[in-house]
């Protein structure tokens, strides 16, 4: 059951920048523009899919007035995710405008390179510094599998824009699942290091019910792939952090880094340094709980009230969960699919 806590107005300043009760700085907020996409990858989401009514979803003037807020309240990574973020009306016009957020140090944004071959070079031009894409598989027909929609030429191209329009860093993302992808590890880390760009790779999480897969069959660990990986590459350990949950690797001889995403068997809860918007407009606090802050109400019912805003936001963080309690054998105990969480 979700569970929707009521904003409460705030009579006090906000403190400077967001800290929860277990002392760790919140700077980071990945915001989903849209629950819709035009792939349906099968640990995602089920294969017809019922998407949130257009006045259930925030408008992009509400999706950047949040976003104001939270720059000045600290936070200075923006993450824009889905859905598919590039398929939302107006999602290029919204990007320019948070990129010019003052205290903004990084627009990021996550896409599943579908429609990258014709916007790469805007979204370079919109601020955004780095960018993430979704790539599951190098064999066309494994990859339209997985995503039940997808191109995979489409999703070549889009990565070779992404390449010549020159952002700071591109990473690709994977997530690995048992006997469906998980021998293609060493292809796509090879794959990574002849684009000169970075990977991460991430273990299945439980969110929402996808047409009653078996989770728990599908998992394949974090170590398992490392394991994969060193028979085939030297993997050096590195301090680099892009302020996520990945545990990042250098590949020996190249610029090339390949990353961890690990919330079975690495828990990384302990350095959480963000929050997440869904598309519907909730604060969830974690990924792996449904306690959520209502904001849509808040600039629905005090439009132009900025302070009240900042002042719910702040007080928000006092409820953020120590960690999540991800359970494979389970049911999931998280109804939301990943489309509708913010990355």
């Amino acid at each position: 059951m979700t569970v929707s806590l009521v904003p409460m107005a705030s009579t006090s300043a906000p403190p400077s920048g967001l800290i929860d009760r277990f002392g760790r700085r919140v700077n980071y907020l990945r915001i989903s523009i849209t629950d819709r996409c035009d792939l349906r990858c099968v640990y995602c989401m089920s294969e017809e899919m019922d998407f949130l009514p257009r006045a259930q979803i925030l408008t992009l003037e509400e999706i950047h007035t949040l976003a104001a807020a939270f720059v000045a309240l600290g936070v200075d990574k923006i993450r824009i995710t889905g859905g598919e973020p590039l398929v939302r009306k107006g999602a290029l016009d919204l990007l320019r405008r948070l990129g010019r957020l003052e205290g903004l140090r990084e627009l990021v944004v996550t896409t599943n390179g579908m429609r990258l071959a014709q916007s790469a070079a805007e979204l370079k031009d919109c601020g955004v510094r780095r960018i993430n894409i979704s790539l599951d598989s190098l064999r066309p027909e494994r990859f339209r599998a997985l995503t039940r929609l997808g191109d995979l030429a489409m999703v070549l191209r889009g990565i070779d824009a992404a390449v010549a329009a020159g952002f700071e860093r591109i990473k690709l993302n994977a997530v690995i699942l048992k006997n469906r992808n998980h021998d293609e590890v060493a292809d796509l880390v090879g794959f990574a290091v002849d684009k000169g760009v970075d990977i991460s790779f991430i273990e299945e999480m439980p969110l929402g019910w996808v047409d009653g897969r078996d989770r728990l069959e599908g998992y394949y660990s974090s170590d398992a792939i490392r394991s994969d990986l060193e028979m085939h590459f030297s993997l050096l350990p590195t301090p680099e952090t892009t302020g996520g949950p990945s545990r990042y690797f250098r590949i020996a001889g190249t610029d090339t880094r390949v990353g961890f995403i690990s919330p079975h068997s690495h828990n990384f809860c302990g350095s959480c340094n963000r929050v997440r918007l869904t598309a519907e407009g909730r604060l969830l606090l974690c990924l792996g709980n449904e306690h959520s802050v209502d904001l849509k109400r808040v600039v629905r019912a005090h439009p132009g009230d900025v302070e009240r805003l900042k002042g719910v936001i702040a007080e928000a963080m006092s409820r953020k969960p120590e960690r999540h309690d991800f359970d494979l054998a389970a049911r999931p105990v998280i109804l939301r699919h990943m489309n509708v969480t913010g990355g």
